[in-house]
């Protein structure tokens, strides 16, 4: 997913055999030990590129964890962008705090499920390509419409969380179809 978004990842950790993560991540008994899977990425020397990514121990996700856990060492480290991963669903007033926290951090959570398959590698899910300000203002220009006047898409759509968009961003969708050439449609994220 962190490679779909445009950071640096290192192949030998794409192309990692189960046999080598459960030698390097499993304790005891096959246990997964969370604290060593924790990632950090970047796109660029600019830290705003930085992301991490961090599976809290434990079943339930609440307040405590996310506070003590993940906004104090995103903090430490002037990071403002992560990525939960968690085995169950966050409590409730853990959704509320993340909401508080994203006015000035950037926290998305995933459950571990829904990161098991590649949403990206289906063959019925098209191409997308996030753009830039400046392709989006390009796109804008080249066809005089405003961004609103795009189609939308909805940032709780499963694609648009994976690739991570935010309210404002356009995506580039290739779409294939069997009995023509490919053709590009955009999207607005809402």
């Amino acid at each position: 997913m962190l490679k779909d978004r445009g950071y640096n990842i290192e192949e030998s950790d794409i192309e990692l055999k189960r046999e080598d993560f459960v030698q390097n991540f499993c304790k005891a008994m096959n246990k997964v030990n969370k604290e060593a899977l924790f990632v950090t990425a970047d796109k660029g020397p600019n830290p705003e590129d930085k992301i991490y990514v961090l599976y809290p121990e434990g079943p339930k996700v609440g307040v405590p964890i996310i506070k003590k856990d993940v906004v104090m060492k995103m903090r430490d480290d002037k990071v403002t962008r992560g990525i939960i991963v968690v085995p169950q669903p966050i409590t409730g007033a853990a959704k509320n705090a993340i909401i508080e926290l994203n006015k000035i951090l950037t926290i998305e959570v995933f459950e571990e499920a829904e990161l098991v398959t590649n949403i990206a590698e289906h063959k019925l899910i098209n191409k997308y390509y996030v753009l830039d300000n400046q392709a989006k203002k390009e796109l804008l220009q080249e066809y005089t419409v405003q961004d609103t006047q795009l189609p939308r898409i909805l940032v709780s759509d499963p694609v648009a969380r994976y690739y991570g968009l935010k309210r404002g961003q356009v995506v580039k969708i290739r779409r294939s179809d069997a009995t023509s050439l490919d053709y590009y449609t955009y999207r607005y994220a809402v």
